[in-house]
């Protein structure tokens, strides 16, 4: 299990949360969400959102139930984001919670009003606390909006990675380095593992495409609604262009084209709010859309926003590609195509994002024959294939790199003292921690749930 984030900075008697997300991964995950707090929220007077991922927000509705009433900072586009994924996920847990025969974790009044609490901030811009602290976000380069969020108090600095980004990505900018670091949270998601190259990861696509297509069958990608659904559209423009890939797919080679849909009422409304925030976008992209290039749409593509509209997938004939959330399978319409496809020889399910253990996808993933899918048996004979290079996450190089940032060893200031690494595995935490230490020379830990820790006090 990865519990949600959920950081908690004191300082002289203020009060710093970053992010409050729902935690992930099974019964005993989901049962977490609904124990109190280990801090009094109304004690809480701010609270800083790296992204829009619900393992970074998903609570924060509930911490409005309980009391708090501070002040919420998150980027333009992340607040937007946040717009469409609390609604979301409020309906899910709401449907959860009726079939468990118990509350909801949060009721609509407490969404609206902790969404009141939230202001829109740029990149680079300093917001005051009062009494010497200061915070500012920086570029994770993870999703749209995502951020590094810097908390300063007179020369000391600690910075709260959120989850950094995989560069070069197709529609953002590079993580923005670090070089003054006195202290570092840093997310494990992928602290034990390396993404393939973005040259091999286009190629394995096509040959997974071409090969089902060869079959007869059906490609099922689950996807996560924010960003990675949009990495995929924008790919396929490229790969499926008759005249062999367009501007965004950057190259000659072209794959037969066959029906695709986004099976997602969230990821079609994700996809306008990108549209509605293109100075996020690398200045590649921005010159594609500038040049006419509608980057997340091209002939052949369905968006079945409506259910009417997803049950008629089925009376498509195959091959087709099918992309639905949720990400991790543990909901949304990608079960309905999972028990109608996986016990099909013919058929594909592709995973591109990280599948927390416990999940379904990670069930099938690791290789289970059978699993639950809404109370059914399903036999799973299709093929599974995995393309970690399309994760959002930086792979351990590059989480190494970011930390060392703040090192001598890689050009910057020197004086990171200490570093926290959070967010992932406890395999996967330890072994960037060991890393870092044995690279850098600077202390590294990988903390347990409710750990606490003191800071050397400014001097």
């Amino acid at each position: 299990m990865v519990t949600g984030a959920n950081y908690l900075l004191e300082h002289e008697g203020t009060k710093i949360l970053v992010d409050c997300g729902l935690n992930q991964g099974g019964k005993y995950a989901e049962d977490l969400n609904y124990q109190p707090f280990k801090y009094d929220p109304a004690e809480i007077g701010y609270v800083f959102i790296t992204h829009s991922h619900i393992d970074h927000i998903g609570r924060l509705p509930k911490l409005f139930k309980d009391g708090f009433r501070g002040k919420v900072y998150a980027t333009s586009a992340t607040r937007d984001l946040m717009t469409v994924a609390l609604p979301d996920n409020m309906k899910q847990i709401t449907e959860e919670a009726k079939d468990m025969g118990h509350e909801p974790l949060f009721q609509q009044e407490d969404l609206d009003g902790l969404m009141a609490l939230v202001e829109g901030v740029s990149y680079n811009e300093t917001i005051e606390l009062g009494d010497g602290l200061t915070a500012t976000f920086h570029d994770a380069g993870h999703i749209l909006g995502s951020s590094i969020v810097e908390i300063k108090q007179g020369e000391k600095k600690i910075y709260f990675s959120g989850d950094l980004g995989n560069p070069p990505t197709p529609l953002l900018r590079v993580t923005e380095k670090i070089t003054d670091a006195d202290y570092i949270v840093v997310e494990s998601a992928y602290g034990d593992r390396v993404h393939e190259g973005r040259e091999e990861r286009r190629e394995k696509l096509i040959s997974i495409i071409e090969s089902t297509i060869k079959r007869g069958g059906v490609l099922m990608i689950p996807s996560f609604a924010v960003e990675r659904t949009q990495e995929l559209l924008y790919e396929l423009n490229g790969l499926f262009s008759a005249e062999g890939g367009s501007a965004s797919g950057g190259n000659d080679k072209k794959i037969p084209r066959v029906p695709v849909f986004v099976d997602s009422p969230l990821a079609i409304k994700m996809t306008g709010v990108y549209k509605m925030h293109p100075e996020y976008f690398n200045k590649e992209t921005a010159y594609l859309i500038k040049s006419g290039d509608d980057i997340f749409n091209f002939p052949g593509l369905q968006m079945t926003a409506t259910s009417e509209e997803s049950k008629k997938i089925n009376d498509v004939p195959s091959p087709k590609i099918i992309i639905a959330g949720s990400g991790m399978s543990q909901g949304g319409r990608i079960l309905h195509h999972e028990i109608r496809y996986l016990p099909d020889i013919n058929s594909t399910i592709l995973f591109v994002g990280y599948q927390v253990d416990g999940s379904l996808g990670r069930r099938i993933q690791k290789g289970d024959k059978e699993v639950r899918i809404m109370g059914q048996i399903v036999s799973v004979k299709c093929r599974i294939e995995n393309l970690s290079a399309y994760s959002a996450h930086a792979d351990q190089p590059g989480l190494l790199k970011w930390v060392g940032g703040s090192t001598s060893d890689e050009g910057g200031e020197g004086h990171l003292k200490k570093v926290f690494v959070v967010q992932g595995e406890d395999e996967s935490a330890r072994t960037l921690a060991n890393l870092v230490y044995e690279k850098y020379g600077v202390d590294a830990v990988a903390p347990s749930e409710g750990e606490v820790f003191e800071l050397d006090p400014v001097k």
